[in-house]
């Protein structure tokens, strides 16, 4: 018999809908599953069992008495924890905001609770959304269900850990460079970065204003689609969300690839490309041709600058966002004989080393007689891979590379080599520069049985044809996060 915990948000929803199965056991099974978990994976920082399990009555009660509210009404649902919620420590897995309880909920949280989800608890992840290995907490590391000696990627690697183990339904998680699609791909499971500005990010505690994004992660294409239909929309909270008419992203999952046309980005598919990588796309690129799509050779050279260009801006723009934890208003305070000496200590002890390597890069950046020089010119490096973007849909109607140059690594193998770890997002990074949405599902396993990601790319509000692809990928691949963990030889860790 199939456990609980192992289901799809559809097919937990279905044995809800059909009475075979309740909320509440629902929660039971993923707070079962965190049980015998945790201990090795630390996929969560607080498991809020009280109000899930109110949240999971009142659902229960209200699918009864015949109030639907869709696909997401009785599940259980994990928050990255740089989402803000009422009356639930959000700590951004920082030192300096240990404590601190929002006074109300980010827009995704309060949308979520709208649509009927259940919070189970929020998840580990880089302190403030740094880094691409979920190493970075200050509550130690966040290990890969597949093998816990290995990362899960980051930043969102404790959302991407919980799905792949199965503690957790779905789970939402935040993506600047990568931090949503890189962890999906080493832990096997479907992450969505959105179009930037397509849903709120009120609430959501800022890195890089411009680039942050919130999405879902989940074991399914389909699963992602009823996550993003719960938050997407315009929120008078946040002045860059989109103001237009959603669109509807689920409504060609059946439609398959005939006729499409589908890039291949010639500078994301290099020699620093892992050969198995490399391999397991190009066999999907043939099957795909084989299920009727054209595949295009697209060439988008800036794309190899887009790297150096993300760390001057991201930097930039955490420096700025996070002068705001200065020791005053809220967060740690550490005594000092000065107003700024307490804010000196404060930010010494609160940040930890990458958090602090970041902001100095970034008010290097931003400081007198360089910021033309850094800032500015990493600005219009943005511009021209914006515009190589808009050239290469005229050619394709979605774009595909690779999510990771590899598949997951040791703990440790690059903690001592920022360069080596930033390269993680290399394939990521372009399109949130662009703004546009891309995804990352898995589509095989290499050599080691770790699971290797594809990522798909579209034009901003393409979510449609995104999905579109990435259902046929789904088909084709035969691959999802619950078959592999539950028919495989991996063994998640008791």
């Amino acid at each position: 018999m199939t456990d609980l915990a192992d289901l799809t948000i559809a097919e937990a929803g279905a044995a809800l809908r059909s009475g075979s199965t309740t909320s509440v056991d629902l929660l039971d099974s993923v707070l079962a599953r965190a049980g015998a978990t945790e201990a090795q994976l630390h996929a969560y920082l607080t498991l809020d069992r009280d109000g899930a399990r109110t949240a999971a009555q009142a659902a229960d009660e209200q699918l009864a008495a015949g109030e639907d509210r869709g696909p997401l009404h009785g599940i259980p649902i994990a928050l990255k924890d740089n989402m803000c919620t009422r009356g639930v420590e959000t700590t951004c897995s920082s030192q300096i905001l240990a404590g601190y309880v929002p006074p109300y909920d980010a827009t995704v949280v309060d949308r979520l609770r709208v649509a009927g989800a259940v919070i189970a608890g929020k998840t580990n992840l880089d302190e403030f959304a740094m880094g691409s290995s979920t190493e970075n907490s200050a509550y130690g590391p966040t290990r890969n269900p597949w093998d816990p000696e290995l990362v899960p990627g980051g930043s969102s690697g404790g959302s991407a850990a919980a799905v792949a183990a199965g503690s957790a339904f779905g789970a939402l998680g935040s993506d600047t460079g990568g931090s949503i699609r890189q962890p999906a791909a080493l832990c096997g499971v479907v992450g969505v970065k959105p179009t930037y500005g397509l849903v709120s990010r009120y609430g959501l505690v800022a890195f890089a204003s411009s680039l942050d994004q919130i999405g879902p992660l989940t074991r399914t294409v389909g699963d992602s689609v009823a996550m993003l239909d719960a938050i997407a929309g315009h929120d008078i909270h946040d002045a860059t969300s989109y103001r237009g008419e959603v669109p509807e992203f689920g409504v060609d999952l059946e439609t398959g690839v005939a006729g499409m046309r589908v890039g291949v980005v010639r500078e994301l598919m290099g020699d620093a490309i892992d050969a198995e990588v490399q391999a397991s796309m190009r066999a999907m690129l043939d099957k795909l041709s084989d299920a009727g799509a054209e595949i295009v050779d697209v060439s988008m050279p800036t794309s190899e600058y887009a790297l150096s260009a993300y760390y001057l801006i991201a930097p930039a723009e955490c420096s700025a966002n996070l002068a705001r934890f200065d020791g005053v208003r809220y967060g740690l305070r550490v005594e000092g004989s000065t107003t700024e000496e307490m804010m000196a200590k404060s930010r010494a002890e609160g940040f930890g080393p990458e958090v602090r390597r970041r902001i100095l890069l970034g008010t290097y950046a931003l400081s007198a007689g360089y910021y033309d020089a850094f800032y500015g010119q990493a600005q219009r490096v943005r511009t021209l891979v914006r515009r190589e973007f808009e050239a290469a849909y005229q050619q394709a109607d979605v774009l595909i590379s690779p999510t990771s140059p590899t598949t997951a690594f040791a703990i440790g193998a690059k903690a001592d080599d920022p360069m080596a770890m930033y390269y993680s997002d290399v394939c990521t990074i372009p399109s949130n520069l662009a703004g546009d949405p891309g995804m990352s599902l898995p589509v095989g396993v290499d050599g080691a049985g770790l699971p290797i990601g594809l990522q798909v790319m579209a034009p901003a509000l393409g979510e449609r044809e995104m999905f579109r692809v990435a259902a046929e990928i789904e088909r084709l691949a035969g691959f999802t996060a619950r078959a592999a963990l539950a028919t495989s030889e991996v063994t998640l860790p008791s």
